[in-house]
């Protein structure tokens, strides 16, 4: 079991967002200029209207999107009350180059979110 992803980096006081439950914290077809790392509270990703996956504190989301420079494919909307710290494009790409292992985890994520969707 490959070991679980450690965004401890991204868990700082700057660029923290709050959002009240129910809130959307973006929603499908928009373009994405961030990604999120969930301090605390609860995320759900949601396509047509189903949610996929629920993100607690310690995970991220909304990476797609400076990968591939395409827009949200799908929606996150807040759980419950929840602190998150919002990535932009060049801070991400500042973690990439000084801190591989961020990479590394980014891609663990992903994989591990694909092989749950084609296992299903």
């Amino acid at each position: 079991m490959p070991s679980p992803a450690n965004f401890n980096m991204l868990n700082s006081d700057k660029n923290v967002k709050n959002f009240s439950a129910g809130q959307t914290i973006f929603a499908s077809g928009e373009v994405g200029e961030e990604m999120y790392y969930v301090k605390a509270g609860e995320v759900g990703i949601v396509l047509d209207g189903k949610e996929l996956i629920t993100l607690g504190a310690g995970e991220i989301f909304g990476e797609m999107a400076l990968i591939d420079s395409k827009i949200r494919y799908a929606s996150a909307i807040a759980k419950t009350n929840c602190e998150v710290v919002a990535v932009n494009e060049k801070y991400f790409n500042f973690l990439v180059q000084e801190h591989p292992y961020f990479a590394l985890n980014v891609m663990r994520v992903l994989a591990d979110r694909l092989r749950k969707q084609t296992s299903s």
